[in-house]
């Protein structure tokens, strides 16, 4: 039986243009490709390093033209060292087609918590942009050219976009954990080796990568407008919370817990508003698999924007998205169920 939030998605799809949920079409336009989402994964405290291998092997034996990692590469249980970012560029080389990495919090936003090690967030984010991105390329062992926001290991770097199809792909660092942004004292040092310093710090890291996302996010607009793309996806790793259709009464996406992305939405609401072609919201962090129109509300369908949530932890799965800029709804959705052995 379908559980009712995707119940609740399936109807909105089906009163409403810009995605469609299913088996790929059978006669695709003549210029369709598809890519794969994935993320959230391996945990290691979740036994996922024995299932991971048919993750990767269901990849590597798809016809995906590329695929986007939207973040956590570890659980956010466990110490951020050293080997946790190599062993990750492991995996990522271990796909054949090329793999483009969006960072999620696990890997630097929630180090500080005492059972991660206790590390400093802003070093580890630092480390995170040396190590993670060491070309210009994507990962994978066929690479393609990525434009990115930032110079090699430095600010803003894991920012990237490339055009394939017709469509627009954008990646932004925008992780969970409310986006780095620190929302008092108790919060500062809860299960963590922060201090009052270091918190004042995070606060400044998020508002002035904030301002840049939002930057990024409105020049690949800008971009898309004047190629006349179809399609525009853009990868984060954070779900920025949306107000819920179960609860009437209450706007879920003005909770403290998801401040720090309301700048950013704001901003992207806008943006769609006033592109012609289909936004596909790609974002883990919450680990199950959800397609609906959450904007800009339960009840009023901002009808070309689409959010797609990817699987994670224990649910080790991957989704496939085709693109056909010859349909009106240009991408669809195909959950690709990996059966373990």
């Amino acid at each position: 039986m379908l559980n009712k939030n995707f119940s609740i998605a399936l109807l909105l799809l089906g009163i409403a243009a810009g995605v469609s949920v299913g088996p790929a079409s059978a006669n695709p336009g003549s210029g369709a490709f598809s890519f794969g989402l994935w993320g959230d994964m391996p945990y290691k405290k979740a036994g996922d390093d024995a299932k991971l291998p048919a993750v990767l092997q269901s990849i590597n034996q798809s016809d995906i033209a590329f695929s986007i990692y939207d973040g956590d590469i570890k659980d956010g249980s466990s110490k951020c060292t050293d080997d946790v970012y190599t062993d990750a560029l492991k995996m990522f080389d271990s796909l054949a087609k090329p793999v483009v990495y969006v960072p999620g919090d696990n890997e630097w936003t929630d180090c500080h918590r005492l059972n991660n090690g206790g590390y400093d967030t802003l070093e580890r984010l630092a480390h995170v942009r040396k190590v993670m991105f060491p070309t210009t390329d994507s990962l994978g062992q066929t690479r393609m050219p990525l434009q990115r926001q930032g110079k090699l290991g430095e600010k803003y770097v894991e920012n990237m976009r490339f055009q394939h199809g017709g469509v627009l792909f954008v990646g932004i660092n925008m992780p969970g954990s409310n986006n780095n942004l620190v929302l008092n004292a108790k919060e500062c040092t809860a299960k963590s080796a922060r201090k009052a310093a270091q918190c004042d710090a995070a606060n400044a890291e998020y508002l002035e990568r904030d301002s840049a996302n939002v930057e990024w996010m409105k020049s690949a607009f800008e971009l898309a407008a004047k190629e006349k793309a179809s399609g525009l996806v853009l990868v984060v790793q954070g779900d920025p919370g949306f107000d819920w259709p179960e609860t009437e009464d209450a706007d879920e996406s003005t909770l403290p817990d998801f401040l720090g992305y309301r700048n950013f939405m704001t901003a992207l609401t806008a943006q769609t508003e006033k592109f012609a072609g289909q936004v596909l919201f790609v974002h883990g962090d919450t680990h199950f698999f959800k397609v609906d129109k959450p904007l800009y509300s339960p009840t009023k369908l901002l009808p070309n924007f689409t959010r797609l949530q990817t699987f994670g932890s224990p649910s080790l799965h991957w989704v496939r998205v085709t693109v056909d800029v010859n349909s009106a709804n240009v991408f669809q959705v195909q959950p690709v169920i990996v059966r373990q052995p």
